[in-house]
């Protein structure tokens, strides 16, 4: 139904989602827990997609909440935006507060502005001992690193983000965008509890695996001309395990002379 999800304003595409089953659906499968565990959860990500405003992260305003992608130049595009809430609840039950987030392929900024509002939700969940554990050098690393190969998709996607409000998170380093190769993460602020991926990559990098903290998930699609999105999940112990989620279509994950050819 994400046809149909469309809306005249940011407020009625993320209302018309939800009424759609669109996050309900996949939060079912995600949440461990009850029906309305599910629904809270649902109303989580619709509460953080809100206050990111799609109109300051899309080249034509006019199209902004149109459940489509769209071409942001660079041979990049903005997902549409059930595919970003179907990230966002995926990596829902990964975002504990103080928790860490690193958006490869960050384009616009979207994403990172969603991740950033849903770790500072006060509804969200409380974070597992390992989190405690972690708070002093959590407070030390941003609470989002954006990555992205394209030096100019990264100056927009700063302008972006001032744009919608945040521009104090950027100030203070809660929020980091950094222009560099995904496909090796970022080391410097790693581990991360969560690592989304927002381009097709040919075979799953190591690097993002070594980077993913004992608990986290990776929400990445992978293939070349038939793409799944899976889930890379490492447990307390570091086992990896790789569950293949869905199918989808994402421009590949590649270096920079590549994708603007």
């Amino acid at each position: 139904m994400a046809w149909s999800s469309s809306g005249s304003s940011n407020a009625e595409l993320i209302d018309n989602m939800l009424r759609n089953g669109i996050l309900g659906e996949v939060l079912t499968d995600v949440v461990d827990g009850s029906k309305s565990e599910a629904e809270a959860a649902s109303a989580r990500v619709a509460r953080a997609m809100k206050k990111v405003d799609r109109a300051n992260y899309v080249r034509d305003r006019r199209d902004a909440y149109r459940d489509s992608p769209q071409s942001i130049g660079h041979g990049a595009t903005i997902s549409a935006p059930h595919m970003h809430a179907y990230a966002a609840a995926h990596l829902l039950p990964y975002l504990p507060p103080r928790g860490r987030v690193l958006d490869i392929g960050s384009g616009s900024g979207y994403l990172s502005a969603v991740f950033y509002h849903l770790i500072n939700d006060p509804h969200g969940e409380s974070p597992s001992n390992s989190d405690t554990d972690r708070d002093t050098d959590s407070k030390q690393k941003p609470l989002v690193t954006g990555i992205e190969h394209v030096s100019q998709l990264t100056d927009w996607s700063l302008s972006n983000l001032n744009r919608d409000g945040l521009g104090a998170a950027l100030e203070n380093g809660q929020i980091q965008m950094i222009t560099g190769d995904g496909r090796l993460g970022y080391p410097k602020n790693a581990p991360y509890n969560a690592i989304h991926v927002g381009a097709a990559a040919p075979d799953l990098p190591q690097a993002l695996v070594d980077q993913l903290a004992p608990g986290g998930r990776i929400f990445i699609p992978i293939g070349t001309y038939v793409q799944n999105v899976y889930h890379i999940d490492k447990d307390e112990t570091g086992k990896v395990t790789q569950t293949e989620v869905m199918g989808v279509r994402y421009v590949p994950l590649t270096d920079r002379e590549s994708q603007e050819v």
